[in-house]
């Protein structure tokens, strides 16, 4: 490879990552937004671990899970999208994003069962390992995208790369109808990534 096409394959790299660097950092939540989320879901996880209601539980629970929060709220919240004020948030996510989610994973896992059983009893079977792209660019979105995908029967994702700012899944398919990327992706990912893009960036 020659001098200038590694320089011109270096720049490219170097202004995708800043240009999506850019992006990542105008979709953040603002710092009180995080830690008023990071501090309801350890508050939920406090009174679930607790099995107690009584208010003295709940005083000193919810002290010790704000003092937490404010000292721990990158980790669970860096990778959410921002849209729209913190409780339209909130409400979405639990009364829509979460059962939506759900219902389609559920859905998945019952067709893909059929599926696999159908290929189990009629020997009908092609494994292979295929490439496929996602638009997700969060660590959380993907990490949640791969074990969505490999709690679907019939398929298991492997492995994860990046390059050059986009990320790409190696994914075990039991049948594999086509090698090309963007049919493939669409038949696995299923409506699951246009899920996950709602919530993280």
């Amino acid at each position: 490879m020659s001098r200038i096409s590694f320089y011109l394959k270096e720049r490219i790299k170097e202004i995708r990552h800043r240009v999506l660097l850019e992006s990542y950092e105008a979709q953040k939540l603002p710092k009180w937004e995080r830690i008023v989320l990071t501090w309801m879901m350890l508050f939920i996880f406090w009174i679930i671990v607790s099995s107690s209601i009584v208010l003295e539980n709940l005083l000193i629970g919810g002290l010790a899970t704000l003092i937490i929060s404010s000292f721990m709220y990158n980790m669970l919240t860096d990778d959410i999208r921002h849209s729209g004020h913190l409780v339209e948030k909130i409400f979405y996510i639990v009364f829509f994003y979460m059962p939506q989610y759900i219902f389609i994973m559920i859905f998945r896992i019952i067709e893909s069962n059929f599926k696999v059983a159908k290929h189990a009893v009629l020997m009908d079977i092609n494994p292979g390992i295929v490439k496929i792209k996602t638009d997700l660019h969060s660590d959380t979105g993907i990490t949640i995208l791969a074990n969505s995908i490999t709690l679907t029967p019939g398929t298991l994702t492997l492995d994860v790369d990046r390059k050059l700012g986009e990320a790409y899944l190696y994914v075990h398919w039991i049948d594999v109808k086509t090698l090309n990327r963007e049919k493939a992706g669409e038949s696995i990912k299923g409506d699951i990534e246009e899920w996950l893009k709602k919530v993280f960036w």
